[in-house]
């Protein structure tokens, strides 16, 4: 057993317990683990009750929580439903709020750190929050992944046999006045980053294909109806031949002004007003800008016209990148 057994810990115990075994003397024994008789007594004890699993060291159980299952329950309550600034003067829970109130509550001191231990146990973890506007009709967002039906009457319109592509449109700015993103550093530090103040911009209108995993975009100066007409038939040309494209997009004004020609072989399906996260362009850009366009100086418009096609290239050169990112789970299979 001791020399099948990768415990270094467990195989001196077992070695030990074999002079027993051999039938030497429980002083020799001891000798030979390097221990007392009383450590002795209690390998004994351990492995009679459970054989050599017995042997292995286990994590110490620690002080017993000060918390009862009704005060965790009531704690895990007060963290989903968010603090009031009103009563609690924070606009997030931070541990010191979180030990305060346990303590004004339950009249029971916490630690920070215990807290956090709590908190991990309760299956909470510090994650970032997703953005959604204010005004949003949560019924129109839920109502709009059910938007089989709505491909379906486009798929009556055409042809037989049509497949349906599902590309996503959005446009992002970018401009002098850059993003400085987090970075590895030594604890303490507050590392540099370059930043610009000057005012020009460039916006890239870009479009996915996450089943195909690829995409369609311009870099241009302004967004207008022009602009868009202009990436529709960049879009358009980038369809697979003989397939008809669904393009979800929000409702911008130059999205669904009647000005546009709408290539024939794309549909345009827009989004419910201000729910930009049903769109996974959102996440595209959010990946450029922390891996490719954040943290440097554009020296011209030419040079940001330029950073931002190299960029977005970058994107095209990893189809994988824009069928993990682009694909969404009530979205997959159309």
């Amino acid at each position: 057993m001791a020399k099948a057994s990768k415990d270094a810990a467990r195989s001196r115990r077992l070695l030990t317990l074999a002079e027993i075994y051999d039938g030497g003397a429980r002083s020799d024994a001891a000798r030979i683990g390097g221990v007392g008789l009383q450590v002795i007594r209690d390998w004994v004890l351990r492995f009679n009750a459970e054989g050599p699993g017995g042997l292995v060291d286990r994590k110490a159980p620690g002080h017993p929580s000060k918390l009862n299952d009704r005060q965790r329950r009531a704690l895990a309550r007060i963290v989903e439903s968010g603090p009031i600034p009103a009563i609690h003067g924070v606009v997030r829970w931070r541990l010191k709020d979180l030990a305060l109130w346990i303590l004004e509550e339950h009249r029971i001191s916490l630690e920070e750190t215990t807290v956090s231990r709590e908190l991990k146990a309760l299956g909470f973890r510090r994650i970032s929050a997703r953005p959604r506007h204010y005004a949003q009709n949560e019924f129109a967002v839920e109502d709009f992944k059910k938007f089989p039906a709505k491909l379906e009457a486009i798929r009556a319109g055409l042809p037989a046999d049509t497949d349906i592509e599902l590309w996503w449109q959005d446009e992002a700015r970018v401009g002098q006045k850059n993003k400085i993103t987090r970075r590895w550093a030594p604890r303490g530090s507050r590392p540099r980053a370059p930043r610009d103040q000057r005012t020009k911009s460039a916006y890239i209108f870009g479009a996915i294909c996450p089943e195909r995993g690829v995409g369609a975009a311009l870099v241009l100066p302004r967004c207008n109806t022009q602009a868009m007409q202009w990436h529709l038939d960049e879009i358009s040309s980038q369809v697979a031949p003989g397939a008809h494209a669904v393009l979800i997009l929000d409702q911008a004004g130059w999205h669904t002004t009647g000005k546009l020609v709408i290539p024939s072989n794309i549909t345009l399906l827009p989004l419910p007003p201000r729910s930009p996260e049903l769109n996974p362009v959102e996440n595209i850009w959010q990946f450029m800008r922390e891996n490719w366009l954040s943290n440097r100086i554009f020296e011209s418009y030419d040079d940001m016209v330029a950073l931002c096609c190299e960029a977005w290239n970058k994107l095209i050169d990893q189809p994988w990148k824009i069928m993990s990112i682009g694909r969404r789970q009530w979205a997959h299979g159309f």
